[in-house]
This record gives structure tokens, C-alpha cells and sequence, in this order.
């Protein structure tokens, strides 16, 4: 079975293209966004998903359109990816430490989507990246990938370590529950 996926948006604000494969391969990340690219890559490594992935934004703006665009796409990428998630894990969580910042994401791919986040970061701006957009990004993610997903940084005062742990984590989550352990589906209803 292969668990591949292509999608593309186009908007007046963004161009995103993603080809994800959850089995793996090599990984692409351009965004125009260089801390953003960084925790894409951090994700998709974690994950263990190949991922080519280019997005052109109206950064003369600023950085939120590309940013919830690309958590569009690759929601939309891991649903379709998934198909009808036969024999997945489903449900995984991790704890993930990064210096004196310790972040935990727990994830459920129910079909469900839910966003519960509590992080908060010391520093408004990583680069060129408004750490408040971690959310946005995490929040489009959920939403277009229709999965039960709850973050929080418990501690931290470096908001790059912050959010680093916060892709990481997201990233172990994903490989966990999309490893194929089984037969049929896990769920009581008998579809997710």
C-alpha cells in the first residue's frame, strides 16, 4: 500500500506544494521563511516522512499567510497519506527535552479535529519568524488533518528551543501513530 500524498494551494496570498510520503524519503523544505524551514525539517526527519514541500508568500506582508498555508497543506498531505488508516497506530504522545525548554505533544489521528495549546514563549520574534505563528501553523495542521492534537511547553526561556521541542515532538508523535502495527482499524466504531 502506498502511503504517498500530493497537494497544492494556490491563493492571491500563497503558492504551496507538498509531496509527502509517510514511508519516507528525502526531505525539501523551502518557504522563504529560514526558521520555519528549519522546523519542517525538524518535523518531517522526526516523522520519518519524505517530504518535498515550496511555498511562495506574500512575506512583504508578513510571515502568517505562509505559515497557516503550509499547515493547510500538510493536514490535507497526512489525511490523504492515511487513507482509510487501516492497521495505524493511532494514538502517540512524547516528551521532548531541547536545553532548559521541556514541551510534551499527545496525538490522537481520530478524524476528530481539536487543537488544545499552551505554550508561551519569552521572545516574540526567532529570525524572522513570529513565534506566535507556531500556533496558527499547529492549529491549520490539526484542522486539515482531522486529528485530536494537545501541546504544551512546560517550561522554557529560549523561544526557539521552545518551539524546536514543540516540532519534535510533533514529529515523534506522527511517526508513532502512523506506524502500521495491524489489522483493520483502531477503533470501536470500526472507522476513524
Amino acid at each position: 500500500m502506498e502511503r504517498t500524498a500530493e497537494v497544492l494551494r494556490n491563493t492571491k496570498e500563497t503558492e504551496v506544494s507538498l509531496s509527502l510520503n509517510l514511508e519516507g524519503g528525502p526531505i525539501t523544505v523551502e518557504t522563504g521563511i529560514g526558521f520555519f524551514d528549519h522546523m519542517l525539517t525538524a518535523l518531517s526527519f522526526y516523522a520519518g516522512f519524505g517530504v518535498q514541500l515550496m511555498a511562495k508568500g506574500d512575506l512583504n506582508v508578513d510571515s502568517h499567510h505562509t505559515v497557516e498555508d503550509v499547515g493547510i497543506v500538510y493536514g490535507q498531505a497526512l489525511r490523504q497519506a492515511l487513507g482509510d488508516k487501516e492497521g495505524i497506530e493511532r494514538f502517540a504522545d512524547a516528551f521532548v527535552p531541547m536545553d532548559e525548554a521541556l514541551c510534551q505533544t499527545v496525538l490522537d489521528l481520530s478524524g476528530r479535529a481539536f487543537l488544545h495549546y499552551q505554550a508561551s514563549f519569552p521572545q516574540e520574534i526567532i529570525g524572522e519568524y513570529d513565534s506566535c505563528l507556531t500556533e496558527e501553523f499547529m492549529r491549520a495542521f490539526a484542522t486539515n488533518g482531522q486529528c485530536t492534537l494537545h501541546m504544551r511547553a512546560l517550561y522554557g526561556e529560549n523561544a526557539h528551543h521552545i518551539t524546536e521541542a514543540l516540532f519534535k515532538s510533533l514529529g515523534i508523535c506522527l511517526k508513532n501513530a502512523t506506524r502500521v502495527t495491524g489489522e483493520g482499524v483502531t477503533s470501536t466504531k470500526g472507522e476513524l
